[in-house]
């Protein structure tokens, strides 16, 4: 996976690409899917959601240019694997899922692989988590239509966001820094993830749009 899905695919960040390799895909899929974990596709988790295709979590892990001591928020914990990549990474990492079975599963998975500093927390990602706030990375791991506000004001200055942004048929992955005040955003992959549900994306069914 590490090598001809990824590092042939442009990744050359050691510490990501190691990461990936670390970090044991097949114990954050689900059992039916297990003989699929390191294929270079998403792959169904249940509750209408799934986990990324391995390039794209790698390349999300990139841009983020995640440093040890970062703060991170994720926002779709999902299964829980770009949260453990984070942490591998060396962030501190609060991950919000909306689905409670998905959340506590999550919780449990990560306590049982011995994943340290992630704390998953139940609710609507698209508010971020004010709590822990202000973060110097955000991760988004499901499309919305346009970038929470919430996700900005949370974002430290200095800090970087990755969000799928688009319709429910194409996204683009774009990179967003914050300094003060201001902010810049770079396009970088077209992609196309499941919707982010909750108040500031998609209403809880889009199907008319998928």
């Amino acid at each position: 996976m590490v090598e001809y899905q990824i590092r042939r695919r442009g990744i050359r960040d050691e510490k990501v690409l190691e990461a990936m390799f670390q970090v044991p895909r097949h114990e954050f899929v689900p059992p039916a899917y297990l003989a699929s974990a390191y294929d270079d596709r998403p792959l169904p988790i249940g509750e209408s959601e799934t986990i990324s295709q391995p390039y794209i979590v790698a390349a999300m892990s990139v841009a983020a240019r995640v440093q040890p001591g970062d703060k991170a928020l994720e926002v779709g914990t999902g299964t829980g694997y770009q949260a453990a990549i984070l942490a591998y990474l060396g962030a501190t990492v609060y991950t919000v899922e909306r689905n409670p079975q998905l959340a506590e599963s999550a919780r449990d998975r990560l306590a049982r692989l011995g994943y340290k500093g992630i704390e998953v927390i139940c609710g609507d990602g698209t508010e971020g988590y004010s709590a822990a706030a202000p973060y110097q990375v955000i991760v988004v791991t499901a499309a919305a239509p346009v970038v929470p506000p919430p996700l900005l004001d949370q974002l430290d200055s200095g800090g970087r966001m990755v969000i799928p942004v688009g319709d429910l048929l194409h996204q683009d992955l774009q990179l967003i820094f914050k300094r003060g005040s201001e902010v810049a955003t770079r396009l970088l992959d077209p992609c196309q993830f499941v919707p982010l549900i909750g108040k500031h994306a998609w209403p809880e069914k889009p199907d008319r749009f998928w």
